[in-house]
């Protein structure tokens, strides 16, 4: 790519913002490197791999890539067998570390794909990391515990230190030495403990003199009863540098076989640095992945200047390369033109360099071989070059170079120079960068070349729009609608006498008079047109939330009347299972009743029960709601719903004298008040091979048979699902479903979906009496 495009197009402004990002120097260096993709598959890799680092980052809320030094040109002296400094090693563990950090991240189920490969060429070792912290514990202190000489050396001295501070000490205190002291404290010279002896009493203590005071009044002496002791300090003192010497060599003999690797992958680091700022400066940006194609069509829609302030910056939609390859814009100055040029070339170089654009995420960009871009005034005074001139410099360097595959921009072409001449050199020009094949974007305020390009296919106008009552830009970009100059309008607007505004208007040539009444004209049509569609989108976006709305209502009342007829349902249980219970206590009454008045009062007890279990039932389901009104009169065949159990049923017999309706609800029998009742469409009827057969043991022990024989397997289970219910309702617990035996096929169907179904405990074959393998005798939870 060429420099001067990647510079008038502010690329490097770009790599600004994307470093302000980065972890380290080396990653630093990486991104000062970064250029736009050559080709399409490694452009696409390049954003595949900031989709990939985006995603890493929405996950766990930070980038994997902690700060590390940048070692290389260290590493290089590990192989000379030079021992590194105690710093250095500290600066290799730290790599390392960020090292071993990134891939276990990376590799740890946060990555996938591309960027879980380059995690893959990272090296780990742990040991050797831990181990120079083991021995290291700052830039300037190696631990105690580094090796086991350093730990006795370390220990003789502190022993030596110490008896040397005794004897000082005491000196210090006795009557004999304090007259001849300037201060009573023990104090360093050159490495040597000393006392400040006052310099008249220097022949009253003897030892070596090791400094003096600036005054001379003061000598700092090392009192001769310590200077054997200070020798042998000094003595520990060079052996521990000895030791911490071979310490060090030890530790880089470590990194000796592993320098080469960790140099790579310090690469490899400041690579997925500069990756994972991509994803944090699309993030900042609020960018997104754009499509790329090599056909060389952009379309951007929503597109945002990376540079300018986002809260004030106008959106730009700006499509050319599939009806057209040639879009000429024409505007006001200062109305949007040249940051519309910018944001196309911009976009692209990021786009092929791995970065997200702000834009709609629909936008589609090309991966063009080069981009030209003449944009700016770039007068050269070195050259002595006027605006023209400059400007005419670059588009003959552009011409000599542009082709199929190449984007061009060009601002304010032919400007400098008479207007005449000026406008027909950019005529000559635009239809040369056509001819060349390279997908062109221009600016102009010549009319001549709005004409031009209306009447050159494969050439489009777009204009910038400008407020006439404001006098300001909006600065929106409208394709297919070439610009009007506004100057009459301005001119007038800003005061300018009617009459000077008609004489010009006779200056004008007539063409160039109606072709300016034909583009107001176009203008006022779209102006309108927008309108209206702005209209009809509010309108259209107003019923949608009106839709949207009600369905919400609907769906919520739907969600609240099931839960109320659940709740219903689940009391409906309940009452029939207290009922029972009831009921097994007034047949236990019967019993031991025997005749009489007090058989007559159990009786009634247990009718009582019956009914008053049979009107809470109804009760707690009319209180559910049920979205509509009872029938005012049934009749045997009606088909109803009763609503206490939820179930659809069939009249037998019409209300009675208290208002009750026998009905049937698959083999269940009931009576229910007529307001428990829903009327349903009745379905019609198709024959069955065989009925429901129900029969009732002794009290204690409710028994259901519901006989399948003849019936496919799906219609089966439907029967079976029904059956399962009223059993539940009624209480029972164990049913007996008779397949017969046959093939075995319905006998299969059934307990396959038996199975799956939440209210069997579990089922098994008919004991000999029960039906033997013709019949499944299901227990229910």
């Amino acid at each position: 790519m060429n420099a001067r495009a990647l510079h008038v197009l502010e690329y490097d402004k770009i790599l600004e913002l994307l470093r302000a990002h980065l972890s380290s120097d080396v990653g630093r260096e990486a991104a000062g490197s970064l250029a736009p993709a050559a080709s399409l598959a490694e452009a696409e890799r390049l954003l595949q791999l900031t989709e990939e680092a985006d995603g890493v980052y929405r996950r766990t809320g930070r980038t994997p890539i902690d700060a590390f030094p940048d070692i290389r040109p260290m590493l290089a002296r590990v192989h000379a067998a030079h021992a590194l400094t105690a710093a250095e090693l500290l600066d290799a563990a730290q790599c390392l570390r960020a090292a071993r950090a990134a891939r276990e991240t990376l590799l740890g189920g946060e990555a996938s794909g591309l960027l879980a490969a380059m995690a893959g060429r990272l090296s780990s070792h742990r040991a050797i990391e831990e181990e120079i912290g083991r021995c290291i514990l700052a830039e300037d202190e190696i631990a105690d515990s580094a090796s086991p000489e350093l730990m006795r050396l370390r220990r003789q001295m502190r022993l030596t230190n110490e008896r040397m501070r005794e004897k000082l000490n005491a000196m210090i205190k006795s009557p004999v030495y304090q007259k001849y002291l300037q201060e009573p404290i023990i104090t360093v010279r050159n490495g040597r403990l000393a006392l400040p002896v006052k310099a008249e009493h220097r022949a009253q203590v003897s030892g070596l003199v090791h400094d003096q005071s600036g005054s001379g009044a003061t000598l700092f002496i090392e009192p001769a009863a310590a200077v054997e002791l200070g020798n042998e300090l000094r003595r520990l003192q060079a052996e521990e540098r000895v030791e911490i010497g071979r310490i060090l060599a030890g530790l880089t003999a470590l990194l000796d076989p592993v320098a080469d690797e960790l140099y790579a992958s310090l690469n490899v680091l400041g690579a997925l640095d500069v990756i994972f700022a991509k994803a944090v400066l699309a993030r900042d940006m609020r960018a997104v992945r754009p499509k790329l194609n090599a056909e060389m069509r952009i379309r951007i829609l929503a597109g945002r200047h990376p540079l300018l302030p986002r809260d004030t910056v106008v959106p730009v939609d700006v499509w050319l390369g599939q009806e057209f390859r040639t879009l000429i814009i024409t505007g006001p100055n200062t109305g949007g033109k040249t940051v519309t040029l910018k944001t196309v070339g911009l976009f692209t170089l990021m786009a092929m360099s791995g970065l997200f654009v702000p834009a709609d995420a629909r936008t589609e960009l090309a991966v063009c071989d080069e981009v030209f871009a003449d944009i700016g005034d770039e007068q050269s005074i070195e050259q002595s070059l006027s605006t023209f001139s400059s400007h005419m410099t670059n588009t003959v360097a552009i011409l000599r170079e542009a082709g199929p595959g190449c984007l061009v921009l060009l601002d304010e072409l032919g400007a400098g120079t008479d207007p005449v001449e000026g406008a027909a050199l950019a005529q000559a020009i635009l239809e040369a960068l056509y001819a060349s094949g390279a997908l062109t974007m221009a600016t102009t305020h010549y009319s001549e070349i709005k004409a031009f390009a209306l009447t050159r296919p494969g050439m489009q106008n777009a204009s910038m729009e400008f407020d006439v009552d404001r006098l300001l830009p909006t600065y929106r970009l409208f394709i297919g609608i070439p610009g009007k100059s506004n100057a009459f309008e301005i001119s007038e607007r800003l005061g300018l006498a009617p009459a000077v505004i008609e004489r010009a208007r006779q200056f004008l040539q007539k063409r160039d008079v109606a072709f300016e009444d034909v583009l107001s004209g176009a203008e006022a049509a779209r102006r309108e047109a927008e309108t209206a569609a702005a209209e009809a989108e509010a309108d259209r976006r107003a019923v949608r939330e009106a839709r949207e709305q009600l369905e919400r209502q609907r769906d919520e009342l739907a969600a609240e009347r099931a839960q109320l007829r659940q709740k219903a349902r689940e009391e409906a249980r309940r009452i029939v299972q207290q009922t029972r219970q009831e009921m097994e206590d007034v047949v236990a009454k019967l019993r031991a009743a025997g005749e009489g008045a007090a058989l007559e009062r159990a009786v009634q007890q247990a009718r009582d029960a019956v009914r008053a279990a049979q009107e809470r039932v109804q009760e707690q389901a009319q209180s559910a709601g049920d979205g509509g009104a009872p029938p005012s009169a049934v009749k045997p065949g009606d088909a109803v719903r009763v609503l206490s159990v939820g179930r659809e049923a069939t009249v037998l017999k019409p209300p009675d004298a208290r208002g009750e309706v026998l009905v049937q609800a698959g083999a269940m029998r009931m009576s229910v008040k007529l307001a428990d009742l829903r009327s349903v469409q009745k379905k019609p009827e198709r024959p069955r091979p065989a009925a429901v057969r129900r029969t009732l043991a002794e009290p204690e022990r409710s028994f259901l048979s519901l006989d399948l024989r003849g019936r496919m397997v799906d219609e089966a289970t439907v029967e079976i699902d029904r059956f399962i219910d009223d059993a539940e309702l009624a209480g029972v617990k164990e049913i007996t479903l008779i397949h017969g035996k046959g093939t075995g096929a319905l006998r299969a169907g059934v307990q396959a979906y038996l199975r799956t179904h939440p209210q069997v405990k579990s089922f098994r074959i008919g004991a000999y009496g029960e039906g033997d393998a013709g019949v499944t005798v299901v227990t229910l939870r």
